[in-house]
């Protein structure tokens, strides 16, 4: 994986690395067939468990992600995300689970953070435009992933803008709070894929 960065933009560090293209491909192909599917839409609806307000968020099974080696290709990259950051050897990480987040114009996820330690986002579709603002010199943070970190100081800032791109993946601190605006002026999707995970003792134990 020698696409990994590690991104420091306030306290907690941000992994970036990219989802290989097969893979993404694999994961679009699944939820395009799950969707179809009502009987196991229904079952695998987990929005009631999260904070998003919009179109659909649903689990991945675990024979599904087992077939894609979806855990190596997490584990590769958090093992090297915690000896940069913190010289200790990761033993083990439990995957608490992997969810889909199917997002369209005007729908939005609040401010929030996740369970377990480990947490990251990564995107499938992309609209081609997420829509422009309308006042000068404004930031376009329409359906961007916007981290949320302390305050704002001399020489630190409180909040980090990513804008999505099929195929890029970020790693996080479950505590990191973030949120994801609305877009506009596109009935296109925005397709990205979520997990939480739990990392061995001691990984987990910042102090020692």
């Amino acid at each position: 994986m020698s696409d990994i960065q590690i991104l420091r933009p306030f306290g907690p560090s941000i992994v970036k690395l990219s989802i290989p293209d097969d893979l993404v491909k694999k994961l679009n192909d699944y939820t395009d067939k799950i969707i179809l599917d009502e009987e196991k839409i229904t079952k695998l609806d987990y929005s009631n468990q999260l904070a998003g307000k919009v179109k659909q968020e649903f689990l991945l099974e675990n024979e599904f992600m087992q077939e894609i080696k979806w855990g190596e290709f997490l584990a590769k990259a958090i093992k090297v995300w915690l000896q940069d950051d913190s010289n200790k050897e990761l033993k083990s990480i439990d995957i608490i689970r992997c969810w889909i987040v199917r997002q369209f114009q005007h729908e939005y996820n609040p401010v929030h953070l996740h369970s377990g330690h480990i947490s990251g986002v990564g995107y499938l579709k992309v609209p081609k435009s997420f829509g422009n603002v309308s006042e000068k010199k404004k930031i376009n943070d329409k359906g961007r992933l916007t981290f949320i970190h302390g305050s704002v100081n001399l020489f630190s800032k409180a909040t980090y803008v990513i804008k999505p791109e099929v195929g890029d993946f970020y790693l996080f601190p479950n505590y990191l709070l973030h949120t994801v605006y609305p877009f506009s002026d596109t009935e296109e999707e925005r397709r990205s894929i979520s997990f939480n995970a739990q990392l061995d003792k001691n990984s987990a134990n910042y102090a020692s």
